[in-house]
């Protein structure tokens, strides 16, 4: 097999995961069905959610929590994590060329992140099918949720290099002590108040308004569905977690959802539940690019590959916003 260009893009750079234990969750693994609106666009504000979701919750005490919301605990639930170091020992990366330098290397699968651009073709003819469903149709749901600084993923006209923010993602990578760029998304305008007035951010310290970050979904069939201990974190425990249940190839049980955003300070963009999945609401979540890959991270490149692959990939092409 040729490959004179792999597409890698040197762009990740995971700021934060977050693991929550999760009661009632819905088995569709995704924030909003088709056809939803946003919270404030039904006249309910991000306070007023905040208030019906507790209300929901203590009606509930005692018993299972009530379908439609999720909630996380403030510290891991009580009793044993059956993920725990599921996800160990870790595979090592491999070298993505042969010593020619030019065939691929032996055991290397395809890899993300990619050009998603719609029309665009690699030159790495992958051998396995994605999943081309909704994954909760599959058995699969979501273990862990968490994000990059700038995409990992290229979508021309959308995230590309010509994608502005507030600042640079290459000089808050380094400030970070991570020095590679991501893309960033085209929305951002220094003249409107949404990309500029600052939040008071009390959990996800140290984003930016007006900032491009991807969200990534990792699902698995293999992790422990439907339990508190469905959500996990490092995601490798999640997606790993009972690796008896495999049934056929690694594609078909394990994918990740992406999305892109440009975070702004509007409660017209507010949505109340990033947790199970990509967002689904008008154009979001409908032009999706569906491929396998690999695992990302900034321990690969375009000669270091992951060897965690294939693994199915479903890329939203579109940068949307979404409210702090």
């Amino acid at each position: 097999m040729k490959l004179s260009i792999v597409f890698l893009l040197c762009c990740s750079y995971v700021t934060t995961s977050v693991a929550a234990s999760v009661r009632g969750n819905d088995a569709e693994g995704r924030v909003l069905k088709k056809g939803s609106k946003k919270a404030s666009k039904k006249g309910q504000s991000k306070k007023e959610f905040k208030k019906s979701a507790s209300v929901a919750k203590k009606s509930k005490k005692g018993g299972d929590m009530t379908p439609g919301f999720v909630f996380s605990t403030r510290k891991p639930p009580a009793g044993v994590n059956i993920c725990a170091s599921k996800g160990d020992p870790r595979f090592e990366n491999i070298n993505c060329f042969a010593d020619d330098g030019v065939d691929v290397a032996e055991g290397v699968g395809g890899q993300a992140g990619v050009n998603v651009t719609k029309g665009y073709n690699g030159n790495l003819n992958a051998d396995h099918e994605p999943i081309k469903v909704p994954y909760y149709t599959k058995g699969l749901c979501p273990v862990n949720v968490h994000w990059h600084l700038g995409t990992e993923h290229y979508s021309l006209g959308q995230f590309d290099e010509t994608g502005t923010g507030p600042t640079p993602v290459e000089h808050r990578r380094r400030l970070a002590g991570k020095a590679r760029k991501g893309y960033q998304c085209k929305l951002f305008d220094e003249d409107e108040s949404m990309y500029t007035t600052p939040y008071d951010w009390k959990y996800c310290v140290g984003m930016e308004i007006g900032q491009t970050y991807e969200v990534h979904w990792p699902h698995s069939a293999l992790g422990d569905c439907g339990t508190p201990n469905q959500y996990q974190t490092p995601f490798y425990d999640g997606v790993l977690c009972l690796p008896d249940r495999m049934v056929g190839d690694l594609q078909d049980n394990v994918g990740v959802q992406s999305q892109v955003y440009t975070i702004v300070n509007d409660e017209d963009y507010y949505y109340p539940d990033m947790f199970k999945g990509m967002t689904v609401d008008g154009n979001m979540g409908q032009d999706i690019a569906m491929f396998t890959g690999s695992t990302t991270g900034t321990s690969r490149n375009n000669t270091i590959c992951s060897a965690y692959s294939p693994i199915t990939w479903q890329v939203d092409r579109v940068c949307h916003k979404i409210s702090a």
